[in-house]
């Protein structure tokens, strides 16, 4: 017999599951006779004799006018039969053994309480009887003693607790949504807008189409497009007033407002009857007028349909590089309503009407070679596009953090800047105009790394982001354009140096990220000048290769360090797997930078053998880099496994590729001298390595056996 058991905890166990038997019984009981009330309840209800319980009240809910020995008025059967009222029983106070924290409830109208209405032959009506409280075991007696329920008694003569009614949960159902065509107010909006753009078509129409085929006078055109437009304004205001007239109000009055603005722009370009300035400050004014009646009414869809409507059917009017200044004159017109408003959509429609404009304008005048004043008034344009774009974002920056909208549209405004260099023939100019832009711009992103200028100007981060890739595609434009091909590797390395620099220095992966894209292009640029057939062939290679590009592969090895250092700072390098194969690429990387820096000096020397010198030179070093790794593999095989065996396949590797390419290329190229130096020097390395390997081996088998 185990003694480990404890006799008492076996007892007590079977106590319990003899109780969990007793109170299963008592379920079923409850459930039959649950079931012959309901049978009973529906044939009475099916011949007209329907019997009304009321126990309103008979479980208080938080009613603190309820009072539990206040009697239960009670009406049906069970009035009929005499039964006295149910009154709540006084019980103690719950003993902490049964879990319960609240009083008993007294539950009329089941098992053993008053108030229930029993069908014929279920027994006599018990008196009245008392619920215990909570947790009581079953088949324990309780205070009123009920005699036997409903013709049965529980096992031992024992009254067992009845069973608490259940509520059913009342899921809801969801709501079923209407088709968008019958929701409130989108059939209207959908008019009001189609009204619009009617309208205002039709106020195009009057000044332009009516002028070209003689209609009437230019006078009696204005003044007729300008007093519609006043009408509608004041008709709008008038039904905006009025219950249910928001939708057309506002409707009414932005057709008003622009069709105001596009009466100024005829005027100004079609007429000429306004001096280009006076119709910038009117139009303005015009537009500056609808945006506050905007924000009177709080109404972004008014300031929206002010602008695009404005924005869309300008260009029907004119097409004179003037429509550029009054587009630009909307994008400014809307940029205060960011310091009161939050409406996201006012930075799209006032921003990507003027971009778009501009930036037909200047490939418009790079391929068909406009006048000078052309350039530099499309210049002056894209220039302002950028500043104002870039003075909403800020202010909307400031005062809301996380609004992207302004930040994505300030990157649509610098569209029109970095294309902005093909307006300028030469080298000199484009580069200037890249390289200034591509400075401001990464100051911008800059800014919220300097302490106290960062405080003050409050750029948030996504704005940063926008403006150092922006930024980024202007310096490339500047290295482009400031260098040769020859030299273009160099200078992409030295900016992607830069970037890895900062992002180390910050622990910023978005600087990283740019780094890397720079040095990406470096890569791909010095491949185009120096790639393998160039290598490979000696006439290809004094055709293309000299100091330029071993200046490049310098560039390359130091960027590859840089980078190296930049992984570490951002924890790129903490797991071991990552390390290894960033040291894998970046190793087979560095090698080629080697090679192709060993043969673009020879190559520069002049000499005739150059070329076959550097070759030579290279296979040294393949054979070098090959030893390095082995020696690092077999130092590390005790403590990693993993880089130590990435270590031995790499060297292992790269020692059969210099032994391929001594027997196979430097054998045949090279002269007498050279390949005896590169056989002897790769013999002695060789000869190295495999002694080291063997005593590495030999000592850890030697260390197996004795353990």
């Amino acid at each position: 017999m185990n003694t480990a058991i404890d006799p008492r905890l076996i007892a007590r166990l079977s106590t319990e599951f003899t109780s969990l038997g007793e109170q299963l019984n008592v379920l079923g009981r409850d459930l039959r006779t649950l079931h012959t009330q309901v049978l009973a309840e529906f044939q009475g209800t099916a011949t007209g004799t329907t019997e009304k319980i009321d126990v309103q009240g008979a479980i208080p809910q938080d009613n603190p006018q309820s009072d539990p020995a206040t009697p239960v008025a009670m009406t049906g059967a069970v009035a009929e039969q005499g039964i006295p009222p149910w009154t709540a029983p006084a019980y103690g106070a719950v003993p902490p053994s049964s879990g319960w924290s609240r009083p008993p409830v007294p539950v009329p109208g089941m098992a053993g309480g008053q108030g229930t209405s029993y069908p014929a032959g279920a027994g006599p009506v018990p008196p009245q009887a008392t619920v215990p409280p909570m947790g009581m075991p079953a088949g324990q007696m309780y205070p009123g003693g009920a005699p036997a329920w409903a013709g049965w008694t529980a096992p031992g003569g024992q009254q067992p607790m009845p069973s608490l009614p259940q509520q059913r949960r009342v899921v809801a159902g969801r709501p079923v949504r209407a088709p968008w065509w019958q929701r409130e107010g989108v059939i209207s909006r959908v008019l009001a807008v189609a009204g619009v753009a009617v309208t205002l078509i039709g106020v195009v129409m009057l000044l332009v189409l009516a002028a070209q085929a003689g209609f009437f006078g230019p006078v009696p055109r204005v003044v007729a497009g300008a007093v519609f437009s006043g009408a509608l304004i004041a008709a709008g205001a008038r039904v905006f007033a009025k219950a249910g007239g928001r939708v057309g109000g506002i409707a009414l009055a932005a057709t008003g407002i622009a069709g105001g603005y596009l009466d100024v722009v005829a005027m100004t370009t079609l007429y000429k009857w306004l001096d280009p300035v006076v119709g910038y400050v009117v139009a303005f004014g015009i537009a500056a007028g609808g945006v506050a009646l905007a924000m009177r009414w709080r109404s972004q869809g008014l300031a929206v349909l002010v602008l695009v409507g404005a924005a869309l059917l300008a260009p029907f009017v004119t097409t004179e590089l003037a429509l550029l200044g009054f587009l630009i004159v909307l994008q400014i017109a809307a940029l205060p309503v960011h310091l009161v408003r939050d409406w996201p959509w006012l930075h799209v429609v006032r921003t990507l009407p003027a971009v778009l404009t501009t930036l037909v304008a200047v490939v418009g005048i790079a391929l068909d070679s406009g006048t000078r004043a052309e350039r530099f008034e499309v210049f002056a344009a894209a220039i302002v596009i950028a500043v104002a774009g870039l003075a909403g974002a800020v202010l909307s920056g400031r005062l809301r953090a996380n609004d992207v909208t302004a930040s994505l549209s300030f990157g649509a405004a610098t569209v029109p800047m970095l294309a902005a260099p093909l307006l300028f023939s030469g080298r000199v100019a484009p580069t200037v105009v890249s390289g200034v832009f591509a400075a401001v711009l990464l100051l911008v992103a800059v800014v919220p790394w300097l302490p106290k200028l960062g405080a003050a100007a409050r750029i948030p981060g996504h704005l940063a982001v926008v403006s150092a890739l922006a930024g980024a595609v202007a310096l490339f434009e500047a290295c482009v354009g400031a260098v040769e091909v020859q030299t273009l590797p160099s200078a992409l390395f030295v900016v992607a140096m830069g970037f890895l620099a900062v992002a180390g220095q910050q622990r910023s992966r978005f600087a990283a990220a740019l780094g890397a894209a720079f040095g990406g292009l470096g890569a791909l640029s010095f491949l185009f000048r120096a790639d393998p057939g160039t290598l490979a062939a000696q006439p290809e290679a004094e055709a293309h290769l000299g100091l330029s590009t071993a200046l490049s592969a310098v560039f390359l090895l130091a960027a590859l360090v840089v980078a190296a250092w930049t992984a570490r700072r951002l924890g790129l390098l903490d797991r071991e797997s990552d390390a290894t194969v960033l040291s894998v690429f970046a190793g087979i990387g560095g090698l080629y930078a080697v090679t192709a820096l060993t043969v673009s000096l020879g190559v520069a020397t002049g000499s005739r053998d150059g070329f076959l010198a550097g070759h030579g030179i290279a296979t040294v070093v393949w054979m070098v880099a090959a030893t390095a790794a082995l020696l690092f593999g077999l130092r590390r095989l005790a403590r990693r496994s993993q880089q130590a065996k990435v270590a031995l396949v790499a060297g292992l590797i790269l020692t059969g590729a210099a032994l391929a390419k001594l027997f196979l290329f430097d054998l045949a190229t090279l002269s007498g001298l050279l390949r005896a130096g590169a056989f002897l020097v790769v013999g002695v390395l060789l000869l190295v390595v495999g002694t080291r390997y063997a005593r590495v081996f030999a000592e850890m088998d030697s260390r197996t056996r004795s353990a």
